[in-house]
């Protein structure tokens, strides 16, 4: 190679020895930079986000360039996970007692059940999907889907199990202390 490009071999191996070429020594400072804001974003930033924020601080990078450097590293953004609260307790709830007690277990279906409301993400909003859950067979016997979290929707699940006919008289419904099970009208539906 030194021959070819016409290089004394000494030029060459003190270029190799060298401390560090310009082009490292941006590469490091740079690195140093995009740590930096990785960490202020609390690990949340991707290499777009990152180059965003040090064109801002007036350090030019290209998105490529951190990408590599973010690679290099190994930081990897995580994205904090989109969270609504289902549990909201009412102004005034009715207080009732725990009758199963903790005990989550069930010999014949149709005696004991659970509920619940979950959120789900979609493309036009959030989706709310209350479950009725039989204790004996773990199956899901009654479910509604909104986009709300009204009492109606809890009660739409729960029918759907009684007019499938999978609710035996005195059934007892178990259910976390949120607004929807502990209103007034859900309670009247029950009895």
């Amino acid at each position: 190679m030194c021959r070819m490009l016409g290089v004394s071999r000494s030029s060459f191996y003190a270029w190799r020895h060298r401390a560090e070429t310009p082009t490292r020594t941006r590469r490091r400072e740079l690195a140093e930079h995009v740590r930096r804001v990785f960490d202020d974003s609390r690990q949340t930033y991707g290499c777009r986000r990152v180059c965003a924020q040090l064109a801002r601080e007036g350090i030019a990078a290209s998105v490529g360039l951190v990408a590599d450097l973010m690679r290099e590293l190994g930081l990897t953004a995580v994205q904090p996970r989109a969270y609504k609260t289902t549990t909201v307790p009412g102004e005034e709830p009715i207080i009732s007692p725990d009758l199963l007690d903790r005990d989550f277990t069930a010999q014949q279906p149709g005696n004991r059940l659970v509920g619940d409301i979950t959120y789900l993400r979609t493309g036009e909003g959030w989706l709310y999907l209350a479950t009725v859950i039989d204790l004996a067979t773990r199956m899901v016997i009654g479910w509604a889907m909104a986009e709300h979290m009204r009492t109606s929707l809890v009660i739409d699940a729960l029918a759907m199990a009684r007019t499938h006919g999978h609710l035996r008289d005195g059934a007892v419904f178990h259910s976390d202390r949120g607004a929807q099970y502990t209103s007034k009208e859900f309670s009247r539906y029950c009895w």
